[in-house]
């Protein structure tokens, strides 16, 4: 049976830390599904845990990426991966809440391009997380919809659902960080295409050590904040701009002759 929606995680050594949230997102995702762990090395420490519980529940599935390390190209493998219309992408550490899983994936079926679990909507909450970051996003969340009219207020989380032909029709061009979701937010905004949102409970990582770093990933998320206050673009412009800026992945780079 074809799924009809990919839940795409990127992993970096969560070890067994990583059982316990695989389980809640088999259990409460009710619609055919496949699971797609996405590591960046055969040793890592997640793949021995996952392959394990593939042997019981054929829905999970450990991938490796081969585009160069990093949760931006983890992300944009898994993606490209994907097997259904739909592509949910959620953490590891159990931050989101897998239960709208579902809901985030119907909007899509409906003809939304993005649909956002947003923290900053009436209902959403955001529950611990360095200070910093909160008020960053929020900043950056609040003038986006205001100002850029993108449709979510909360455009840099990246618990989010894709529309699977949109995200290969556009590219993406993150190599960095988790800022795929506000790039993909902002291109669809560029091409007024239909972005959506629903509320969410964002709970700070309960398992492991994050490894996000806010100095490291600011500029890249600035870069498409300011990319959604651009003019329209045709679907057309977009496809060029893809076919320019398309990275090469990293392991190809290395087969390629001096």
């Amino acid at each position: 049976m074809t799924p009809r929606v990919s839940v795409v995680i990127p992993v970096y050594n969560e070890g067994p830390e990583v059982v316990r949230h695989l389980e809640r997102v088999l259990r409460e995702v009710l619609l055919p599904a496949e699971i797609l762990v996405v590591h960046d090395m055969p040793e890592d420490t997640t793949v021995p845990y996952v392959e394990e519980l593939s042997r019981t529940d054929p829905r999970v599935r450990a991938v490796l990426n081969t585009y160069g390390r990093g949760p931006a190209n983890a992300i944009r493998f898994g993606i490209e991966a994907a097997r259904a219309p739909v592509a949910v992408v959620t953490m590891a550490d159990g931050c989101d809440d897998p239960r709208q899983i579902d809901d985030l994936a119907r909007l899509v079926d409906r003809g939304v391009v993005v649909a956002a679990a947003s923290r900053y909507m009436p209902g959403g909450q955001q529950v611990g997380g360095p200070r910093f970051k909160r008020i960053a996003s929020r900043w950056a969340g609040k003038t986006l919809k205001l100002f850029a009219r993108v449709g979510t207020r909360d455009a840099t989380n990246s618990f989010k659902a894709y529309d699977t032909d949109f995200v290969r029709e556009v590219g993406i061009e993150s190599n960095t960080g988790f800022e795929i979701g506000i790039e993909l937010t902002a291109k669809a905004t560029r091409m007024r295409r239909p972005v959506a949102e629903i509320p969410t409970i964002w709970l700070d990582r309960q398992l492991g050590e994050s490894h996000f770093d806010v100095g490291r990933f600011m500029p890249s998320y600035l870069r498409w904040y300011f990319f959604a206050f651009g003019r329209r673009m045709s679907d057309e412009q977009m496809a060029a701009r893809w076919a320019q800026k398309r990275p090469v992945p990293a392991r190809l780079k290395e087969d390629t002759p001096a």
